[in-house]
């Protein structure tokens, strides 16, 4: 009997860490949609779009509370050890990450309602599409490299971090320029530069994530660390 009862309750946990490992993966498509839209949203000047991305933060948020809230009766209730511990405290810290993405996302969609013709400006189809595009494929590399305890995957967006943020820097040298050529042009090209920072921010949050795979799977903390430090890291376990 108490064999069984063992195996109920082991049962049990894995269905719970597979619960909240679910639940995350499911707020993760949540969010990654919400930048996507957010996005089309700026370099179409589509407002109906922009006000669903808006509306729809509010699903973000609570997914964030609920799944926070599962995570910490995991804790309590089964004491984890180890791996089991490490996919706890991942899923909690990559929910943290995913409701900020989902913050930013927001952001983008608030400028699509109060920037006049942004849409039609030469860096917003250039640098706002490049980049957005590069982040989303970023947060569907992220989430992919957590279901498949994926390491290299997770380096690799890593490693797309530091492209966006070389993109990020052009676009700004680009926006420079424009403004001394036409200090008309300033108002807008502000604008631009805050949907710019949003996106960068979205890439950063995506390393976020990548950063807690590698820890989910080989238990080295790589927060802070260089891509070179990171790369050594997962060698390590090769």
């Amino acid at each position: 009997m108490e064999m069984n009862f063992d195996q109920h309750i082991s049962g049990q946990f894995n269905a719970d860490l597979e619960a909240i490992r679910n639940h995350m993966m499911s707020m993760g498509g949540l969010v990654e949609r919400q930048v996507s839209q957010a996005v089309k949203a700026i370099c179409t000047g589509d407002t109906n779009l922009a006000d669903e991305v808006i509306r729809r933060e509010d699903e973000v948020d609570k997914a964030e509370v609920t799944i926070d809230h599962e995570c910490t009766q995991i804790l309590v209730r089964r004491q984890p050890a180890a791996s089991d511990l490490r996919m706890v405290l991942a899923v909690s810290r990559v929910v943290r990450d995913l409701e900020r993405i989902g913050d930013e996302a927001s952001k983008i969609a608030i400028h699509t309602l109060e920037v006049t013709d942004v849409s039609n400006s030469h860096i917003c189809q250039q640098s706002v599409r490049y980049m957005g595009e590069e982040v989303i494929k970023m947060i569907s590399g992220a989430l992919d490299a957590f279901a498949r305890h994926d390491i290299h995957g997770a380096i690799d967006v890593v490693r797309n971090d530091k492209l966006v943020d070389r993109q990020y820097a052009s676009a700004l040298r680009e926006l420079i320029t424009y403004m001394m050529e036409d200090p008309r042009s300033i108002g807008q090209a502000i604008n631009i530069v805050w949907i710019l920072r949003a996106i960068e921010r979205i890439g950063d949050h995506a390393r976020n994530i990548s950063e807690q795979v590698i820890y989910l799977v080989s238990g080295h903390d790589v927060r802070h660390s260089t891509l070179t430090e990171i790369e050594e890291a997962a060698q390590q376990e090769e």
